[in-house]
């Protein structure tokens, strides 16, 4: 188990982490979220000693990790998949780890074959895709047989072959009882794999726990409705206190009451229905919501042009 007990990092004027207080249980997968410059990275490396924090303290099975006597075995941690020696083979960068760690040869073939690089294991890392060099920062994470395993965004540069291969063995890997915590941008693939959620902004816990409870809290419920008898339902639903809006195609979008009131309403004043049905927000918009005020750079929407483009070269 990872604990943190009021976990701060500051780097001069900035406060990257600030008061953090959180566990990180086995058995489950807990998705580690946050706009870019929450903290996120920065908590990682305070988890595994490569940064001292300012105050509080992590520790790992009640002891910091800079203590364990075989680091390897205890965690394993993929935080820059491009930190190793691009002149190394796959096998012999896996090899190095290894030895300096006491762990047996025979491991490097088994973490290979886990990764899917046993035919690229004799060539050189720095000819490596993005992709084939995330599947060796995985075995190298997996290398020691940890207990509890560390990913900074796992999935990338992987094509959909290695986004559904590394999912499915996290999943396996929490099954087995083992502490699984991970930090991604893809809110798709967090909702897909993550049991349990962290979620911080500007350094501070903003949410902590199960993804279904993180949606239900930061969205809001709407309804989707079809009636060939439009303005009469928006009618008696406003009356009622709710909002609509149109969404094109004869469809419209209801909040502010329970499908069962529409539903009511709807028989009650002969309105046929062609459809009514609950639309539930996904983790990528209750995120947008909840973490809006956050969010460190901002992008310009480009405005609008009518002007033709320019396809042919200047003189």
């Amino acid at each position: 188990m990872i604990e943190a007990e009021g976990l701060s990092k500051r780097y001069g004027d900035t406060l990257a982490v600030d008061n953090l207080s959180f566990s990180v249980a086995p058995g489950k997968i807990t998705g580690f979220l946050g706009p870019n410059g929450a903290g996120k990275t920065t908590t990682m490396r305070l988890i595994l000693g490569l940064d001292r924090p300012t105050a509080g303290q992590v520790t790992i099975d009640g002891k910091p990790f800079g203590q364990a006597s075989e680091p390897m075995r205890q965690v394993g941690a993929l935080l820059d998949a491009k930190a190793m020696h691009g002149g190394r083979s796959a096998y012999n960068h896996l090899l190095c780890l290894a030895q300096s760690n006491n762990l047996p040869r025979r491991r490097v073939d088994e973490v290979l074959g886990l990764v899917g690089l046993t035919e690229v294991a004799r060539k050189r890392s720095k000819g490596f895709s993005l992709g084939m060099g995330q599947r060796l920062g995985i075995a190298g994470a997996l290398l020691g047989d940890p207990q509890i395993l560390m990913f900074d965004e796992p999935v990338n540069g992987l094509d959909p072959e290695g986004i559904l291969w590394i999912r499915n063995l996290m999943k396996a890997l929490a099954a087995e009882g083992r502490t699984v915590f991970v930090s991604s941008h893809l809110m798709s693939e967090m909702e897909n794999t993550a049991d349990h959620l962290l979620v911080i902004g500007k350094g501070k816990l903003i949410a902590d726990c199960t993804v279904g409870e993180f949606i239900a809290a930061n969205s809001q419920l709407t309804i989707r409705v079809r009636t060939p008898q439009p303005d009469l339902l928006a009618k008696v639903v406003a009356a009622a206190g709710g909002t609509i809006r149109d969404s094109g195609d004869g469809v419209m979008i209801m909040s502010g009451l329970a499908v069962s009131q529409v539903g009511d309403l709807a028989y009650d004043n002969a309105v046929r229905l062609h459809e009514l049905a609950p639309v539930h927000a996904s983790l990528e918009q209750a995120f947008m919501d909840l973490t809006a005020s956050s969010v460190q750079f901002r992008a310009g929407v480009p405005a609008a042009t009518d002007e033709p483009a320019l396809t042919g070269s200047g003189v």
